[in-house]
């Protein structure tokens, strides 16, 4: 087996949440909104289409043509403001296979993302689009394949609804749980199934506790979660690894800092998602995903 097909990456390309925050107190952590990528075997999965797409879209223009799948949490427009400017997708020759769930108000996958692009909101319409654009309506709670990939899903805390994913692959696997809020007297019993032995986790934690529960500006019921709550989840769900997502725009590098050590203390295997960051989970390393930059240790 090549090195290519014996891999199990993930790569963050957008790690913010709720708007793109740019700027000079966001540059170590990124200011683009969620956008994931997971190279599994000789296949490539992209989580959610936010701003961060964009700048995946533009690292794909010199391994064309591509093939990739294309999972969407929800349709929130963080999410999903980065497909307009995805310019592989408007190339002949590559092919997407487009994944979601059908919305409550019954708009599929297809519809949404078309529908921010008709005027008067967007210049150029979808049909525009080069690539083949292949859309799949998943039903939440049955398992995806590809190949020998099984992809689970599961609906998530959030208005209007968003969908979970876990990626499973010769015995490993990554959860992907964005965007989510907890629930105040129990854990979310379909997270606690994504997030079941992963190697890497993959959470909302847009908010501390502090913040969420704040008498004047709380933000119960807006969807997303505290790292407070993701530590919970690792602990319970037995993570390998975890990883603290969705950053608020309000929260710049230094307040992500201090965010990072208090994790830490409470769940030392844990990371702050960062632009930039990969997490390799092939080879294991003493049994721990592998950071970009760090050298697996051969035994003499």
């Amino acid at each position: 087996m090549s090195s290519m097909q014996n891999q199990f990456t993930v790569h963050f390309w957008g790690v913010r949440g709720s708007i793109a925050s740019p700027g000079a107190e966001t540059v170590r952590y990124g200011g683009n909104t969620p956008c994931v990528e997971m190279r599994v075997g000789d296949s490539r999965l992209i989580f959610d289409g936010g701003t961060g797409l964009r700048v995946l879209g533009q690292t794909l223009l010199s391994q064309m043509p591509v093939n990739a799948h294309m999972f969407f949490t929800h349709s929130h427009w963080d999410h999903i403001q980065g497909f307009p400017f995805f310019v592989p997708a408007f190339i002949k020759g590559n092919c997407f296979h487009i994944y979601g769930a059908v919305a409550p108000n019954k708009a599929t996958i297809q519809q949404r993302l078309n529908d921010q692009m008709l005027h008067p909101n967007f210049p150029v319409p979808l049909q525009i689009m080069g690539a083949d654009l292949k859309f799949n309506d998943i039903e939440v709670g049955q398992p995806l394949e590809i190949g020998d990939i099984k992809v689970e899903t599961a609906l998530l805390n959030h208005p209007g609804e968003a969908v979970g994913y876990r990626v499973n692959w010769q015995g490993y696997s990554a959860a992907y749980v964005t965007d989510t809020e907890h629930y105040p007297d129990r854990l979310d019993e379909n997270v606690l199934y994504l997030a079941r032995d992963a190697e890497v986790l993959i959470y909302d934690a847009t908010y501390t506790d502090e913040e969420y529960y704040a008498e004047r500006t709380s933000k119960v019921g807006w969807g997303h979660s505290t790292w407070q709550e993701a530590v919970k989840v690792a602990k319970a769900a037995n993570v390998k690894k975890l990883v603290i997502f969705h950053h608020d725009p309000l929260h710049n590098d230094e307040f992500l800092d201090k965010v990072g050590e208090q994790v830490a203390q409470r769940f030392p295997n844990s990371l702050m998602a960062r632009e930039g960051l990969s997490l390799q989970l092939l080879p294991p390393h003493n049994g721990q995903p592998l950071e970009s930059g760090e050298v697996p240790q051969v035994p003499a």
